[in-house]
């Protein structure tokens, strides 16, 4: 084996549904998930792991478990444990193997599985990964730091500055790349969703994926004009989105979803009759190795 990219599950949650279906009406997003008492949806954390000959890159770290009680039980936390370093464990794979974490924000959903306790500690954390090079957004790691008090609580002030003081924090901008053992990785900003996002486009020999980061949270949202609630600009990400259609239908390239929870990944297929995209193939999991 040269190369090997596995889907990982991370830490569950739940979510209000009508913030995550923004202007969508709870009688159409009930016709695809269910509710508690809270009105709150079961969401995912999904990650994606790329091991070639010298790097083992990590693409989002979902929720984690750095949440007090109070938080995780605000949330839906069930676990009791950091499930994504349990997943990794699964296939073999140890913290410290880990070469580059891409996040592709920093909402607390997306990173906070990059916090860990210290051993011994009183509520000292530290970050997970401890040989990584930490990638992010240049727009959004500012807008983490001088949040909008619109999103304010989406970030974590704490795993800011922990970033910084590592060394290891690389901020990238639009058109940016990464290559590495024949695999490549393309940077494009999306900021409908948060200021500088970052969609990862993904090379590996005949394989291309796209990382979507919550411009598609999941496979409901392939469907253009279905935006969260938590989206800055819901226009704009739609125009984003249907770019990023456009782009893995031309290219044959599987969307990644990090919160689906149903699907880690989906091909792509045009529906004449509807004259929209939607999704083909959705697969629970998936492994490759070539």
């Amino acid at each position: 084996m040269k190369t090997r990219i596995t889907s990982l599950a991370g830490n569950k949650m739940k979510l209000d549904g009508g913030s995550m279906f923004g202007n969508a009406p709870k009688a159409l997003w009930s016709r695809w998930l269910s509710c508690d008492d809270h009105n709150r949806i079961d969401i995912a954390s999904r990650s994606l792991l790329i091991e070639t000959e010298n790097e083992k890159i990590l693409f989002e770290t979902g929720v984690g478990h750095y949440l007090d009680p109070s938080m995780q039980k605000r949330f839906g936390i069930e676990e009791d444990r950091h499930v994504l370093l349990d997943s990794l464990e699964d296939i073999g794979v140890e913290p410290a193997e880990i070469t580059r974490v891409v996040l592709s924000h920093l909402h607390f959903d997306h990173a906070g599985g990059l916090l860990e306790k210290r051993d011994g500690s009183d509520g000292e954390f530290g970050l997970a990964f401890p040989s990584a090079e930490y990638i992010a957004g240049e727009k959004n790691f500012d807008r983490a730091v001088s949040p909008h008090s619109r999103d304010r609580a989406s970030f974590i002030p704490e795993l800011n500055r922990l970033l910084e003081q590592s060394g290891r924090l690389s901020l990238k901008k639009h058109g940016d790349r990464i290559e590495t053992d024949g695999v490549g990785v393309t940077f494009t900003e999306s900021s409908g969703h948060t200021p500088g996002m970052l969609v990862s486009d993904i090379s590996a020999g005949d394989h291309k994926f796209i990382f979507t980061g919550d411009l598609i949270p999941a496979h409901f949202y392939v469907n253009l004009p279905i935006t969260m609630g938590f989206d800055r600009n819901p226009e704009l990400l739609i125009d984003e989105k249907q770019a990023l259609l456009d782009r893995a239908f031309t290219e044959n390239a599987y969307l990644v979803f990090p919160h689906d929870p149903f699907y880690a990944v989906s091909e792509l297929d045009w529906n004449e009759d509807k004259k929209r995209y939607q999704p083909e193939n959705p697969a629970e999991s998936f492994s490759i190795a070539f």
